[in-house]
Formats: C-alpha cells, sequence, structure tokens
C-alpha cells in the first residue's frame, strides 16, 4: 500500500490501519467507537440481503437492531455463553465512563450497549473474527425473532 503504510495481518481488522496498541491496552469506550461501527456494517449488509432495499425502510429497521435498548437486550441474551475473558472485556465496557447519556436511552441500557460494543470491538481488534460472526450473527437473528 502507498503512503509508507505497511501491510499487517488481515486477521486484524479490515483494512492497513492497525491499532496503536494490543487490543488488552485499549480503552473500552475506544473499543465501543470501532464495536459500534462494526455492529452497524453487519446489521445494513443483513438488511441489504433482504428484499426491502428502499433507503428509509433500511434506516429505520437498522435502528430496532442498533439501538442501545436493542443492543441491551442482546448483551442479555449472549452473556450465559460468553467466555470469561469476553465477560471481562463486557464489565470493562459497562463500567467506563463515556461522557452523556443520549436522551432516547436509559443509563442501563446505555451502559450495556456500550459494553456490547465494547465486546464487537475487541474481538475485530484481536482477530477472532469466527467468534464475531458467530455472535453478531446470533444477536441479529435474536432481533429478528424477537420482533415477529
Amino acid at each position: 500500500m502507498s503512503g509508507g503504510l505497511e501491510h499487517h495481518d488481515p486477521a486484524v481488522g479490515w483494512f492497513d490501519f492497525p491499532p496503536s496498541k494490543p487490543a488488552r491496552l485499549i480503552p473500552p469506550i475506544v473499543l465501543a467507537y470501532i464495536g459500534d461501527a462494526i455492529y452497524e456494517v453487519a446489521v445494513r449488509q443483513f438488511l441489504i440481503s433482504k428484499a426491502n432495499l428502499r433507503p428509509h425502510h433500511l434506516h429505520r429497521t437498522a435502528t430496532g437492531y442498533v439501538s442501545a435498548k436493542a443492543q441491551s437486550r442482546i448483551l442479555a441474551f449472549l452473556e450465559p455463553e460468553l467466555t470469561e475473558e469476553e465477560r471481562d472485556i463486557v464489565r470493562q465496557g459497562r463500567n467506563a465512563k463515556s461522557g452523556s447519556i443520549p436522551k432516547n436511552a436509559d443509563v442501563l441500557e446505555y451502559r450495556h450497549a456500550t459494553a456490547f460494543e465494547t465486546l464487537v470491538g475487541y474481538l475485530y481488534y484481536t482477530g477472532e473474527q469466527d467468534r464475531l460472526r458467530d455472535l453478531i450473527g446470533k444477536s441479529i437473528m435474536f432481533i429478528e425473532e424477537s420482533a415477529q
């Protein structure tokens, strides 16, 4: 790649911009920042795999998967199958100080959503692609089934 960037292991991230430090040393709120984006891409890709491709419908439907309320419910659903290491990451994400809480979420939901996003970010940056796909797939199916 040009610009003096070195190629890195594609198992850790989608692009040639590795994190500045190992995943365990990245603050939970920063892991949540990338985790939010990764989960959003997964949800968008899932919705585009369905028949209704009108942008307004896609956006409205995506909100039901990515809201703090939905992510909080997802975390409760996934927690029984998380490893000890994943539970530790979730705890760190839940306890992270993030600044302000959005108007449309209560504090507990927001903290649990941040914890879920922290886990997604951690799995992304540790190269645990299979585990990431597994948990996100289960998350999407959980929301999909609970909407019916």
